[in-house]
């Protein structure tokens, strides 16, 4: 079954181990930034700079923009502007370098930026655009982090919570009916890595969630058996039990029902669908629902005050 919410599913994980990324990709983030200090998702700033007006509405990207604050004071708040590429694109590193112009020119502010490629063609995937004429020229560079750089056993053995999310996101390119029993091990397998490592509760729930939604099955009914596994995995002590595991199935699958009937009634209408669905889950705040679905909180609220 092809996965339809790649792009809600990353931005809402991206949200709760942010810090993890800064971590992971960066050693000394603790020396850099002050990650105790509440960093700020610019996320409506960013969709008014989105740097290709001329594309249709329902294309999808997958961008957060994030101010941070630095440890030495130098700069009062940096920026972090951070892409996730599934899929070769000839025009990704434009665009990349088309967002650092316009945030750059919004805001003044120091900025580094993250392209996390998730997909088979993630080495094909650049990181730098340059361009010149006639003795003009400039190099725009930035960080990229390809998921299938990194080995299962050390992403298994590190304790940044942000490992295992690379670890699901690979597991991810397993697809078929053939593999469904094999994949059903490895995602318990990392169920069982984020119990073990002793995880903030949030971080947890967080990452199990996208590793229900990322990490699909072929088969609808493999996702019960998952549930009832991880029951006994997380012996309902600390986490969530089988209803809630359940409620975060039926969250995941109403998301991809609600896209898939927004490409027939309209994405507006899909969204509001998928808004009712989770406001009918038990164990979802306003905020959740809102990073979930890919809308405000604003209309979540408006969804909750009307729904009947």
């Amino acid at each position: 079954m092809r996965r339809r919410n790649d792009d809600i599913l990353w931005k809402s994980i991206l949200e709760e181990v942010f810090d993890d990324l800064l971590r992971f990709l960066f050693p000394a983030a603790d020396k850099l930034f002050n990650l105790q200090r509440r960093y700020e998702f610019l996320d409506k700033e960013l969709g008014e700079m989105y740097p290709d007006p001329e594309k249709k509405p329902n294309t999808k990207f997958v961008d957060k923009l994030v101010k941070v604050y630095q440890q030495d004071g130098t700069e009062d708040c940096v920026l972090v502007h951070i892409e996730v590429q599934g899929r070769h694109d000839p025009l990704f590193a434009k665009r990349m370098f088309k967002y650092y112009c316009r945030i750059f020119d919004r805001f003044d502010r120091p900025m580094t930026a993250i392209a996390i490629f998730s997909g088979r063609d993630g080495h094909k995937l650049p990181e730098r655009y340059e361009c010149s004429y006639q003795g003009s020229a400039l190099t725009y560079q930035y960080n990229t982090l390809c998921i299938l750089d990194y080995d299962d056993k050390d992403l298994m053995a590190s304790d940044n919570p942000f490992a295992l999310v690379i670890l699901a996101a690979k597991k991810a390119l397993l697809r078929g009916k053939a593999l469904d029993e094999e994949l059903l091990q490895q995602k318990l397998s990392i169920a069982k890595l984020l119990y073990r490592k002793g995880f903030r509760k949030r971080k947890i729930h967080a990452i199990l969630l996208f590793l229900h939604n990322y990490v699909s099955f072929a088969e609808p009914e493999t996702n019960l058996i998952f549930a009832k596994e991880l029951d006994k995995i997380s012996r309902k002590k600390n986490t969530m039990g089988i209803i809630e595991a359940v409620a975060e199935i039926r969250a995941g699958e109403a998301l991809r029902k609600g896209l898939r009937k927004g490409r027939e009634q309209g994405l507006t209408m899909a969204k509001t669908q998928v808004v009712r669905r989770l406001l009918a889950e038990k164990g979802f705040t306003v905020k959740k629902i809102a990073a979930i679905a890919d809308v405000s909180v604003t209309f979540v609220e408006k969804v909750k005050k009307t729904k009947k």
